[in-house]
């Protein structure tokens, strides 16, 4: 293997008049603005595709004699003036964020996820965590936050897929050119690499960063490619979620604290650290260390500041899903440091794992965030409950719907996943504002003012798009499979594209149960057969590389569309991937789920389909729970949970039969004279109206700002001012608690109660409680009331403050409160006493309860 002694980067030369070309090219901006995509298009749109969208390949693949074409192109100067204005406008004007809270000078909140989905050209993303990711950043820009992030720079990506003649998957890796991205190399002010430099099993790891420039929003890249780190550590960032444990607990030693300590270089000080999954959790070690080093604070009342600005979302619906680094690794990998930390190796294991683990269970990254934040979010009411249930242990004696898990359900960006012609639809009928509004009920009130015809006519032309990409790559994806020329010659005639069309693409785990439609073979094929009311399937989606059961499903779907007359009714899309993912949420009319509930966190690829007019047919699981209703869409079930996987299959695959049947393909096939399906249409502009205002990232960041990253900050800095004043006196009433809180007890409950109490009557109730070595300030004693059920059990605890009336000797105090009872029936009384301080997050954040 030969190595130069020198390399260089070679950059076209973009000539002076189109010189903004340049600027554009690297923001991402143009990814969601359709005048941008189709500016890039023009210069030449065989490269734009084979390129994937990829502006600065582009440029450089054009040739210096096309550039100097286009300066001599008016039509193109026009474009390109008109797009930079628009581009100028966007960086420069006041944002919502602005107008509501001022202008920040440096970034206040960090965002680190593992994977980011910004456009198909940058390969850096698998699945829903990661398109969320990007989408997150692009409301983030919109909304103008502060907001930097922190991500990976995987030198192969996620992997290409392909099916073998069989149907089998297979997987292939291409390369990511960074140096013909859109993404540049952080520099030093002398213009060397700006180089981040951690410790690994005792050498030095040196890392290197790009950024993508998302908008307002700057997403830095960590990428440890270098021929000083030797071949093991070079691959650290080689592949997104490749390897093996080892290699999984180097890529979020690198994410975490290599990302942390990057923004440190760079004088960022965020008041809050977003983790987007537990990936990214070791910057809470990162910042303890920073901030120690800085101050004269020891590791508790560091660790004690730190996690209270810290926000932690998880996706998981499952434990099996949690991240888990046996005591091995985590030793091998931090012995060294945590030296730094003053800390022994049995504090940091204590940190990752649950309140009664025994010594042998493995780190638990999902633990570890939660046990170093102030704050955690689930992505779905839904999933809220389930994450309840999942940590309860961590909160003994506390409610469980008290339990503090935040839920934020998730959104999509709507300008990246809308399709150019429903755009300028809504332009024409609900104005140009539409585009910044978009969480804004009223604003979508105005679909109703779209003609049906038009508005149909607008979705069809989409279908027929779609139809058009499915025959182009299915006749690519035989060719390279090698058949014969009549079978490729075929594939242009798969599907209808006047027929109903129902889209089913995602990542292919075995919960969300691709092969549910396919549980009666003899239904589905009648189903799909009718000629007079034809229906059609597109699948994608990849299953990971160690799944064979999933890959299996694949097989199964492959060998289906092979019966006889199924091939022209069902296709399976290999290699599934944003562009695709455009195509299909455009083009479909019906968007099926079928998760096996309560597994899907949230799902956000059908929210994907509703401002292009699509419709959903889902088990009402993650964000459908809460979206359903008869008007936008349709439910598979009623949100019923079987103890029997079988069972369920059976009932909710009998269920979706009688929906096609009955309810969906009647729908979709009864015509007005002018052959629009006018109920069909109505359901359409329901489903916009009511869900598109509703399941936005603009939404969805809004809350976070206001549920999360406000709240966290403002704690933060009561905590850091006056060199940490606050933070010390609140980590020492931390340590108080910790130590003295088995002394308190509910001593005495006294009430007037009689065996039947008068509705709405007020009931006096007082408690004495023994202190300890506590004081009335540091608790908070409640009265937890409400109606009981069958086994005595509170359904629902109301909760009632009660005011300290009279101390007493031996360190008793008198409470006292009232209950009104609002609802007959068999009523119950309890007192409670849990640590309150001014600056804590929240209830809970010490999970100690007492209760009488």
């Amino acid at each position: 293997m030969i190595r130069p002694v020198i390399d260089f980067n070679v950059a076209p030369q973009i000539p002076e008049r189109i010189a903004a070309i340049k600027e554009l090219a690297y923001n991402f901006w143009w990814s969601w603005r359709h005048q941008a995509d189709e500016l890039f298009r023009r210069i030449d749109e065989d490269i734009w595709i084979e390129s994937e969208h990829n502006p600065v390949l582009l440029l450089g693949r054009v040739g210096q004699d096309r550039l100097q074409e286009l300066c001599k192109d008016e039509g193109f100067i026009t474009h390109l003036d008109e797009v930079f204005e628009n581009y100028y406008a966007y960086m420069n004007t006041h944002t919502w964020y602005n107008r509501k809270y001022g202008v920040s000078d440096s970034p206040l909140y960090a965002y680190f996820s593992m994977e980011f989905g910004i456009n198909k050209c940058m390969r850096i993303y698998s699945g829903g965590l990661g398109i969320l990711a990007g989408d997150h950043l692009k409301s983030a820009s919109d909304l103008g936050l502060p907001l930097v992030a922190v991500g990976l720079c995987y030198q192969q990506g996620y992997f290409r897929q392909y099916l073998n003649p069989d149907g089998w998957q297979q997987e292939r890796y291409s390369i990511n050119d960074f140096y013909n991205m859109p993404i540049q190399q952080v520099l030093n002010d002398d213009g060397s690499p700006l180089v981040v430099e951690i410790n690994m099993l005792g050498r030095p790891l040196r890392i290197i960063v790009w950024l993508a420039k998302i908008g307002r929003v700057n997403l830095y890249l960590l990428d440890t490619n270098l021929p000083e780190n030797g071949e093991d550590f070079r691959w650290i960032t080689g592949q997104l979620y490749g390897g093996d444990r080892e290699m999984r607990i180097r890529q979020e030693i690198v994410l975490g604290i290599g990302g942390y300590r990057f923004l440190s270089q760079r004088g960022v000080d965020p008041a809050v650290c977003h983790m987007n999954e537990g990936h990214s959790a070791f910057l809470a070690l990162e910042r303890i260390r920073t901030m120690m080093n800085k101050s004269d604070l020891d590791f508790d009342q560091a660790r004690t500041i730190c996690a209270s600005s810290n926000n932690f979302t998880t996706h998981t619906s499952v434990p099996a899903g949690f991240d888990l680094f046996s005591c091995e690794l985590m030793e091998r990998y931090f012995t060294d440091y945590i030296r730094e930390l003053g800390i022994d190796m049995g504090k940091l294991l204590s940190m990752g794992r649950g309140t009664n683990a025994s010594d042998g269970e493995p780190f638990n990254m999902a633990f570890f965030a939660m046990h170093n934040t102030s704050r955690a979010n689930s992505v779905s009411k839904l999933h809220g409950e389930v994450t309840r249930n999942m940590v309860k242990g961590e909160f003994p004696n506390v409610p469980l719907d008290e339990i503090p898990v935040i839920p934020i359900t998730n959104g999509i960006h709507t300008r990246t996943w809308i399709t150019p012609d429903m755009a300028e639809l809504l332009t024409r009928y609900l104005g140009p504002g539409w585009t910044e509004n978009g969480a804004d009920p009223d604003v979508w009130e105005g679909v109703d003012r779209i003609p049906n015809p038009e508005l149909w006519r607008t979705h069809a032309r989409r279908r027929e798009r779609l139809v058009s990409l499915v025959r182009s790559r299915l006749q690519r994806q035989l060719e390279q499979r090698k058949v014969s020329k009549d079978e490729i010659s075929q594939s242009w005639e798969v599907l209808d594209p006047r027929a109903l069309t129902i889209g089913f693409a995602r990542r292919f785990a075995t919960y969300k149960r691709a092969i549910l439609l396919f549980s009666d073979i003899e239904r589905i094929e009648r189903i799909l057969s009718n000629t007079d009311y034809p229906v059609q399937l597109i699948f994608a989606g990849k299953a990971h590389p160690a799944d064979d059961y999933a890959k299996n499903i694949i097989k199964d779907i492959v060998h289906f569309l092979r019966r006889p007359g199924m091939r022209d009714h069902v296709v399976f899309i290999e290699d599934y991937d944003m562009g695709v993912a455009r195509y299909m949420v455009g083009g479909v009319d019906v968007w099926l789920n079928t998760p096996r509930r309560p597994l899907e966190a949230s799902g956000t690829s059908g929210m994907k389909v509703l401002p292009n007019g699509g419709l959903n047919c889902s088990v009402l699981d993650g964000w459908w729970a809460e979206a359903y209703n008869a008007d936008v869409g349709w439910a598979i079930g009623a949100g019923e949970q079987y103890s029997s996987e079988e069972m369920q299959d059976q009932v909710e695959s009998n269920a979706l039969y009688d929906l096609l049947e009955k309810e969906i393909i009647p729908t979709f096939y009864t015509r007005t004279r002018d052959g629009i399906p006018r109920r069909w249409v109505e359901m359409m502009k329901e489903s916009m109206k009511q869900l598109c205002p509703v399941f936005t990232t603009d939404r969805m960041v809004q809350e976070y700002l206001q549920k999360m990253y406000q709240p966290t900050q403002a704690q933060y800095h009561e905590l850091t001012k006056d060199n940490y004043a606050g933070g010390r006196e609140y980590a020492s009433w931390v340590q108080k608690i910790n130590e003295k809180w088995s002394e308190v007890q509910v001593v005495e409950v006294l009430s007037d109660v009689s065996q039947t109490q008068k509705i709405d009557y007020p009931l006096e109730v007082s408690a004495v409680v023994h202190m300890g070595s506590l004081s009335p300030e540091d608790l908070k004693v409640e009265i937890y009331a409400g109606v009981l059920d069958e086994k005595g059990v509170f359904k629902n605890g109301e909760i009632i403050s009660m005011s300290m009336v009279e101390k007493r000797d031996g360190s008793n105090c008198l409470y006292c409160g009232e209950y009104k009872s609002h609802n007959v029936g068999r009523h119950g009384i309890g007192i409670r006493v849990t640590p309150y301080h001014p600056l804590m997050a929240g209830n809970f954040v010490l999970p100690y309860i007492t209760w009488a």
